[in-house]
Protein backbone atom coordinates (compact mmCIF):
# COMPACT_ATOMS: atom_id res chain seq x y z
CA UNK A 1 0.00 0.00 0.00
CA UNK A 2 1.48 3.39 -0.99
CA UNK A 3 2.41 5.69 1.62
CA UNK A 4 -0.50 8.22 2.43
CA UNK A 5 0.69 9.71 6.08
CA UNK A 6 1.28 12.85 3.85
CA UNK A 7 -2.20 13.30 3.36
CA UNK A 8 -4.76 15.73 4.88
CA UNK A 9 -7.96 15.85 5.92
CA UNK A 10 -10.94 16.55 3.01
CA UNK A 11 -11.17 19.89 2.86
CA UNK A 12 -8.31 20.77 5.07
CA UNK A 13 -5.06 22.27 3.49
CA UNK A 14 -1.72 23.59 4.14
CA UNK A 15 -1.28 27.11 2.88
CA UNK A 16 2.18 27.34 1.01
CA UNK A 17 4.66 30.04 1.39
CA UNK A 18 3.14 32.72 -1.35
CA UNK A 19 -0.63 32.43 -0.24
CA UNK A 20 0.70 32.52 3.73
CA UNK A 21 2.77 35.63 2.96
CA UNK A 22 -0.57 37.25 1.31
CA UNK A 23 -3.02 36.11 3.67
CA UNK A 24 -0.42 37.33 6.72
CA UNK A 25 -0.56 40.47 5.02
CA UNK A 26 -3.70 41.01 4.91
CA UNK A 27 -4.65 39.94 8.44
CA UNK A 28 -1.65 42.69 9.32
CA UNK A 29 -3.72 45.41 7.41
CA UNK A 30 -7.04 44.88 8.32
CA UNK A 31 -6.03 44.23 12.19
CA UNK A 32 -4.16 47.72 12.40
CA UNK A 33 -7.71 48.62 10.36
CA UNK A 34 -9.51 47.92 13.08
CA UNK A 35 -6.86 49.06 15.57
CA UNK A 36 -7.19 52.47 14.04
CA UNK A 37 -10.93 52.84 15.08
CA UNK A 38 -10.03 51.80 18.32
CA UNK A 39 -10.76 47.79 18.02
CA UNK A 40 -8.71 45.84 20.72
CA UNK A 41 -7.29 42.36 19.71
CA UNK A 42 -7.97 39.56 21.47
CA UNK A 43 -6.99 36.03 21.02
CA UNK A 44 -9.42 33.11 22.72
CA UNK A 45 -8.39 29.95 22.82
CA UNK A 46 -9.11 27.02 20.25
CA UNK A 47 -11.31 25.02 22.70
CA UNK A 48 -13.51 25.62 25.56
CA UNK A 49 -16.18 23.54 27.45
CA UNK A 50 -18.88 22.85 25.37
CA UNK A 51 -21.53 24.41 27.42
CA UNK A 52 -19.63 27.83 27.26
CA UNK A 53 -18.52 27.64 23.30
CA UNK A 54 -22.56 26.63 22.21
CA UNK A 55 -24.10 28.71 24.84
CA UNK A 56 -27.12 30.59 22.98
CA UNK A 57 -25.86 29.85 20.00
CA UNK A 58 -28.20 27.67 18.04
CA UNK A 59 -28.25 24.06 16.88
CA UNK A 60 -26.42 24.92 13.78
CA UNK A 61 -23.25 25.67 15.65
CA UNK A 62 -23.82 22.77 17.47
CA UNK A 63 -23.60 20.72 14.20
CA UNK A 64 -21.08 22.35 12.98
CA UNK A 65 -18.43 21.49 16.07
CA UNK A 66 -15.80 19.12 16.69
CA UNK A 67 -16.20 17.53 20.67
CA UNK A 68 -13.88 15.96 22.93
CA UNK A 69 -13.40 14.39 26.52
CA UNK A 70 -11.20 17.01 28.39
CA UNK A 71 -8.99 14.29 30.32
CA UNK A 72 -8.23 16.23 32.97
CA UNK A 73 -11.86 17.15 33.78
CA UNK A 74 -13.86 14.04 32.11
CA UNK A 75 -16.20 17.17 30.85
CA UNK A 76 -16.72 17.48 27.22
CA UNK A 77 -14.97 20.41 25.16
CA UNK A 78 -15.29 21.74 21.78
CA UNK A 79 -12.87 22.89 19.02
CA UNK A 80 -14.47 26.49 18.12
CA UNK A 81 -16.02 26.94 14.75
CA UNK A 82 -17.03 30.41 15.36
CA UNK A 83 -15.25 32.76 17.70
CA UNK A 84 -17.47 35.38 17.79
CA UNK A 85 -19.53 33.50 20.84
CA UNK A 86 -15.85 33.45 22.53
CA UNK A 87 -15.55 37.33 22.49
CA UNK A 88 -18.90 38.00 23.42
CA UNK A 89 -17.92 35.74 26.60
CA UNK A 90 -15.06 38.06 27.13
CA UNK A 91 -17.08 41.09 27.19
CA UNK A 92 -19.34 39.72 29.39
CA UNK A 93 -17.61 38.00 32.33
CA UNK A 94 -13.32 38.82 31.88
CA UNK A 95 -13.55 42.63 30.49
CA UNK A 96 -16.83 43.53 32.31
CA UNK A 97 -16.94 47.53 31.43
CA UNK A 98 -20.24 49.22 31.81
CA UNK A 99 -19.54 51.36 28.50
CA UNK A 100 -18.70 50.85 24.71
CA UNK A 101 -16.28 48.17 23.67
CA UNK A 102 -15.01 47.83 20.65
CA UNK A 103 -12.90 44.25 20.03
CA UNK A 104 -11.44 42.28 17.50
CA UNK A 105 -10.03 39.04 16.88
CA UNK A 106 -8.14 36.50 13.99
CA UNK A 107 -7.55 32.76 14.06
CA UNK A 108 -8.43 29.50 13.36
CA UNK A 109 -12.03 27.79 13.65
CA UNK A 110 -12.60 24.80 12.67
CA UNK A 111 -16.21 23.47 11.00
CA UNK A 112 -17.25 19.58 11.16
CA UNK A 113 -18.42 19.86 7.79
CA UNK A 114 -17.36 22.56 5.02
CA UNK A 115 -20.09 25.33 4.83
CA UNK A 116 -20.38 25.05 1.28
CA UNK A 117 -19.11 23.66 -2.33
CA UNK A 118 -14.89 24.09 -2.26
CA UNK A 119 -15.36 25.43 1.29
CA UNK A 120 -12.11 24.70 3.63
CA UNK A 121 -12.98 23.27 7.10
CA UNK A 122 -10.66 25.09 8.94
CA UNK A 123 -11.67 29.16 7.63
CA UNK A 124 -9.06 31.72 9.02
CA UNK A 125 -11.47 34.18 11.02
CA UNK A 126 -11.00 37.57 11.64
CA UNK A 127 -13.96 40.08 12.59
CA UNK A 128 -14.58 43.21 14.40
CA UNK A 129 -17.36 43.47 17.58
CA UNK A 130 -19.36 46.06 19.08
CA UNK A 131 -20.74 45.84 22.42
CA UNK A 132 -22.72 48.43 25.06
CA UNK A 133 -24.36 50.68 22.36
CA UNK A 134 -28.10 49.62 21.54
CA UNK A 135 -28.69 52.10 18.81
CA UNK A 136 -28.25 52.09 15.22
CA UNK A 137 -25.34 54.38 15.50
CA UNK A 138 -23.40 51.28 15.98
CA UNK A 139 -24.31 48.67 13.24
CA UNK A 140 -23.45 52.06 11.03
CA UNK A 141 -20.18 52.27 12.67
CA UNK A 142 -19.32 48.51 12.13
CA UNK A 143 -20.65 48.34 8.24
CA UNK A 144 -18.46 51.28 7.70
CA UNK A 145 -15.71 49.38 9.08
CA UNK A 146 -16.24 46.48 6.63
CA UNK A 147 -16.42 48.53 3.67
CA UNK A 148 -13.33 50.24 4.82
CA UNK A 149 -11.40 46.72 5.56
CA UNK A 150 -12.78 45.37 2.19
CA UNK A 151 -11.14 48.08 0.11
CA UNK A 152 -8.19 48.18 2.24
CA UNK A 153 -7.75 44.47 0.83
CA UNK A 154 -8.21 45.84 -2.62
CA UNK A 155 -11.96 44.34 -2.79
CA UNK A 156 -14.67 46.03 -4.83
CA UNK A 157 -17.83 45.38 -2.80
CA UNK A 158 -20.67 44.73 -5.54
CA UNK A 159 -23.40 45.30 -2.60
CA UNK A 160 -24.05 45.04 0.57
CA UNK A 161 -27.27 43.12 1.76
CA UNK A 162 -29.32 44.53 4.73
CA UNK A 163 -32.21 42.79 6.11
CA UNK A 164 -33.74 42.42 9.88
CA UNK A 165 -34.84 39.34 11.34
CA UNK A 166 -37.27 40.92 13.27
CA UNK A 167 -39.64 41.07 10.40
CA UNK A 168 -39.70 37.13 9.88
CA UNK A 169 -39.84 36.79 13.91
CA UNK A 170 -42.80 38.99 14.16
CA UNK A 171 -44.83 36.96 11.53
CA UNK A 172 -44.06 34.18 12.61
CA UNK A 173 -45.25 34.87 16.23
CA UNK A 174 -48.34 35.88 15.02
CA UNK A 175 -49.14 32.74 12.87
CA UNK A 176 -48.66 30.83 15.86
CA UNK A 177 -46.47 28.25 14.10
CA UNK A 178 -45.12 25.64 16.48
CA UNK A 179 -41.54 25.61 16.87
CA UNK A 180 -40.86 22.62 14.78
CA UNK A 181 -42.78 24.38 11.29
CA UNK A 182 -41.42 27.70 12.13
CA UNK A 183 -37.58 25.85 11.65
CA UNK A 184 -38.89 24.29 8.27
CA UNK A 185 -40.41 27.70 7.15
CA UNK A 186 -36.89 29.68 8.08
CA UNK A 187 -35.37 26.88 6.09
CA UNK A 188 -37.64 27.23 2.90
CA UNK A 189 -37.61 30.95 3.44
CA UNK A 190 -33.59 30.93 3.28
CA UNK A 191 -33.26 29.00 0.05
CA UNK A 192 -36.40 30.92 -1.54
CA UNK A 193 -38.37 27.96 -2.06
CA UNK A 194 -41.44 29.64 -2.25
CA UNK A 195 -43.39 26.52 -3.40
CA UNK A 196 -42.32 24.38 0.39
CA UNK A 197 -42.78 28.04 2.03
CA UNK A 198 -46.62 27.71 0.15
CA UNK A 199 -47.25 24.48 1.27
CA UNK A 200 -45.97 25.07 5.11
CA UNK A 201 -48.49 28.21 5.47
CA UNK A 202 -51.50 26.29 4.41
CA UNK A 203 -52.84 26.16 7.85
CA UNK A 204 -51.51 30.33 7.88
CA UNK A 205 -54.73 32.81 7.50
CA UNK A 206 -54.29 36.09 6.09
CA UNK A 207 -52.82 38.78 5.78
CA UNK A 208 -49.75 36.74 7.84
CA UNK A 209 -50.22 34.19 5.10
CA UNK A 210 -49.80 36.84 2.39
CA UNK A 211 -46.78 38.55 4.28
CA UNK A 212 -44.64 35.82 4.76
CA UNK A 213 -45.09 34.63 0.88
CA UNK A 214 -44.32 38.10 -0.10
CA UNK A 215 -40.96 38.10 1.99
CA UNK A 216 -38.68 36.19 -0.78
CA UNK A 217 -39.58 38.93 -3.29
CA UNK A 218 -38.61 41.56 -1.00
CA UNK A 219 -35.77 42.01 -2.32
CA UNK A 220 -33.85 44.28 -4.34
CA UNK A 221 -32.90 48.92 -3.39
CA UNK A 222 -34.52 50.94 -1.13
CA UNK A 223 -37.62 51.12 -2.95
CA UNK A 224 -38.15 47.47 -1.62
CA UNK A 225 -38.99 49.39 2.38
CA UNK A 226 -41.71 51.22 0.87
CA UNK A 227 -42.75 48.17 -1.11
CA UNK A 228 -42.86 45.86 2.55
CA UNK A 229 -44.65 49.02 4.07
CA UNK A 230 -47.66 48.86 2.17
CA UNK A 231 -47.46 44.54 1.51
CA UNK A 232 -46.62 43.62 5.58
CA UNK A 233 -49.01 43.51 8.28
CA UNK A 234 -48.93 46.72 10.53
CA UNK A 235 -47.02 45.22 13.48
CA UNK A 236 -45.24 47.53 15.89
CA UNK A 237 -42.18 45.50 15.77
CA UNK A 238 -42.32 45.18 11.62
CA UNK A 239 -42.66 49.14 11.71
CA UNK A 240 -39.67 49.84 13.71
CA UNK A 241 -37.67 47.10 11.63
CA UNK A 242 -38.36 49.00 8.58
CA UNK A 243 -37.32 52.47 10.17
CA UNK A 244 -34.06 50.83 11.31
CA UNK A 245 -33.50 49.74 7.57
CA UNK A 246 -34.71 52.64 5.96
CA UNK A 247 -31.89 55.07 8.56
CA UNK A 248 -29.32 52.78 7.41
CA UNK A 249 -30.81 53.56 3.91
CA UNK A 250 -30.22 57.22 4.73
CA UNK A 251 -26.53 57.03 6.60
CA UNK A 252 -24.68 55.14 4.19
CA UNK A 253 -26.71 56.19 1.02
CA UNK A 254 -22.81 56.07 -0.67
CA UNK A 255 -22.13 52.29 -0.03
CA UNK A 256 -23.98 49.88 -2.91
CA UNK A 257 -26.80 48.76 -0.59
CA UNK A 258 -29.77 46.13 -1.35
CA UNK A 259 -32.49 44.80 1.27
CA UNK A 260 -33.29 41.13 1.58
CA UNK A 261 -36.11 40.67 3.70
CA UNK A 262 -35.79 36.76 3.31
CA UNK A 263 -32.36 36.63 4.63
CA UNK A 264 -32.13 35.27 7.98
CA UNK A 265 -28.92 33.68 8.30
CA UNK A 266 -27.82 33.84 11.60
CA UNK A 267 -31.20 33.65 12.49
CA UNK A 268 -30.93 31.84 15.73
CA UNK A 269 -28.85 34.29 17.60
CA UNK A 270 -29.28 37.36 15.30
CA UNK A 271 -31.77 39.88 17.06
CA UNK A 272 -31.82 42.99 14.43
CA UNK A 273 -30.06 44.02 11.77
CA UNK A 274 -28.17 41.62 9.56
CA UNK A 275 -25.80 42.60 6.95
CA UNK A 276 -23.62 40.38 3.68
CA UNK A 277 -21.23 42.34 1.55
CA UNK A 278 -20.75 40.48 -1.79
CA UNK A 279 -17.71 40.89 -4.35
CA UNK A 280 -16.83 39.79 -7.67
CA UNK A 281 -15.59 36.08 -7.71
CA UNK A 282 -17.29 34.20 -5.22
CA UNK A 283 -21.14 33.42 -5.60
CA UNK A 284 -20.90 33.68 -1.76
CA UNK A 285 -20.85 36.40 1.00
CA UNK A 286 -17.18 37.75 1.51
CA UNK A 287 -18.70 39.11 4.91
CA UNK A 288 -21.52 38.28 7.41
CA UNK A 289 -22.48 40.49 9.87
CA UNK A 290 -25.13 41.69 12.27
CA UNK A 291 -26.88 42.65 15.55
CA UNK A 292 -27.43 39.97 18.48
CA UNK A 293 -28.11 41.80 21.53
CA UNK A 294 -29.82 38.63 22.81
CA UNK A 295 -26.37 36.98 23.34
CA UNK A 296 -24.93 38.40 26.02
CA UNK A 297 -27.91 37.21 28.27
CA UNK A 298 -27.05 33.62 28.04
CA UNK A 299 -23.82 34.42 29.54
CA UNK A 300 -25.68 36.42 32.71
CA UNK A 301 -25.18 40.00 31.26
CA UNK A 302 -27.19 41.08 28.48
CA UNK A 303 -24.81 43.32 26.13
CA UNK A 304 -26.12 45.13 23.04
CA UNK A 305 -24.18 43.74 20.13
CA UNK A 306 -23.15 43.91 16.80
CA UNK A 307 -20.30 42.80 14.40
CA UNK A 308 -19.19 41.14 11.32
CA UNK A 309 -16.59 38.36 10.64
CA UNK A 310 -14.86 37.02 7.08
CA UNK A 311 -12.95 34.43 6.02
CA UNK A 312 -8.70 35.47 5.56
CA UNK A 313 -7.89 32.49 3.05
CA UNK A 314 -11.22 33.78 0.87
CA UNK A 315 -9.84 37.32 1.29
CA UNK A 316 -6.40 36.71 0.02
CA UNK A 317 -8.51 34.66 -2.99
CA UNK A 318 -10.26 37.86 -4.01
CA UNK A 319 -7.99 40.57 -3.32
CA UNK A 320 -5.56 41.83 -5.93
CA UNK A 321 -2.61 39.31 -6.66
CA UNK A 322 0.51 41.45 -6.85
CA UNK A 323 3.85 40.29 -7.55
CA UNK A 324 5.61 38.45 -4.17
CA UNK A 325 8.24 40.80 -3.40
CA UNK A 326 12.03 38.72 -3.88
CA UNK A 327 14.97 38.99 -1.48
CA UNK A 328 18.57 39.65 -1.63
CA UNK A 329 21.29 37.26 -1.51
CA UNK A 330 24.17 37.63 0.79
CA UNK A 331 27.16 36.04 -0.10
CA UNK A 332 29.34 33.57 2.32
CA UNK A 333 31.08 33.59 4.36
CA UNK A 334 29.55 36.22 6.44
CA UNK A 335 31.66 38.80 8.12
CA UNK A 336 31.17 41.97 10.16
CA UNK A 337 30.29 44.52 7.12
CA UNK A 338 28.42 42.24 5.19
CA UNK A 339 26.21 41.57 8.52
CA UNK A 340 26.46 44.94 9.19
CA UNK A 341 24.93 45.62 5.60
CA UNK A 342 22.27 43.00 5.77
CA UNK A 343 21.16 44.37 9.24
CA UNK A 344 20.63 48.07 7.37
CA UNK A 345 18.40 46.18 4.48
CA UNK A 346 16.38 44.62 6.56
CA UNK A 347 15.76 47.72 8.83
CA UNK A 348 14.59 48.81 4.99
CA UNK A 349 12.23 46.10 5.02
CA UNK A 350 13.99 43.75 2.46
CA UNK A 351 14.57 40.38 2.87
CA UNK A 352 17.99 39.36 3.30
CA UNK A 353 19.14 35.22 2.67
CA UNK A 354 22.32 34.62 3.64
CA UNK A 355 23.75 31.91 1.24
CA UNK A 356 24.77 28.58 2.92
CA UNK A 357 27.62 27.28 0.74
CA UNK A 358 27.36 24.39 -1.79
CA UNK A 359 23.78 25.39 -2.88
CA UNK A 360 24.50 27.54 -6.20
CA UNK A 361 21.99 27.39 -8.66
CA UNK A 362 18.91 26.76 -5.89
CA UNK A 363 18.73 30.12 -4.34
CA UNK A 364 15.53 31.15 -7.22
CA UNK A 365 13.76 28.74 -5.75
CA UNK A 366 14.36 30.04 -3.01
CA UNK A 367 12.76 33.12 -3.08
CA UNK A 368 16.12 34.99 -4.66
CA UNK A 369 15.77 37.54 -7.31
CA UNK A 370 18.78 39.48 -6.14
CA UNK A 371 22.49 39.39 -5.06
CA UNK A 372 24.50 41.39 -2.62
CA UNK A 373 27.79 42.34 -4.26
CA UNK A 374 31.00 44.00 -2.69
CA UNK A 375 32.55 46.81 -4.59
CA UNK A 376 35.97 47.98 -2.80
CA UNK A 377 34.25 49.33 0.29
CA UNK A 378 30.54 49.60 -0.95
CA UNK A 379 27.88 47.24 -1.54
CA UNK A 380 25.66 47.33 -4.50
CA UNK A 381 22.36 45.36 -5.37
CA UNK A 382 22.46 43.34 -8.87
CA UNK A 383 19.90 40.76 -10.17
CA UNK A 384 20.78 37.53 -9.49
CA UNK A 385 21.60 35.32 -12.57
CA UNK A 386 21.53 31.54 -11.89
CA UNK A 387 21.82 28.87 -15.01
Amino acid sequence: MANRRWLLPEAIEDVLPRDAARIEALRRALLDEFSGNGYEFVIPPMLEYVESLLTGSGHDLDLRTFKLVDQLSGRSMGLRADITPQVARIDAHLLNRKGVTRLCYCGSALHTLPAGFNATREPLQIGAELYGHAALEADIEVIRLLAGALSRCGIKVLRFDLGHVTVFRALARKAGLAPEAEEELFGALQGKDVPAVRELLNSVVDPVRSALLALPELYGDRQVLARAAKTLPALPEIAAALSDLQRLADALADLPLSFDLADLRGYHYHSGVVFAAYCAGSPAAVALGGRYDDFGRTFGRPRPATGFSMDLRELARLSPDGEPRGAILAPWPEDDAMHAEAMRLRAQGERVVLALPGHDGTWREAGCDRILVRSGDNWIIESLKED
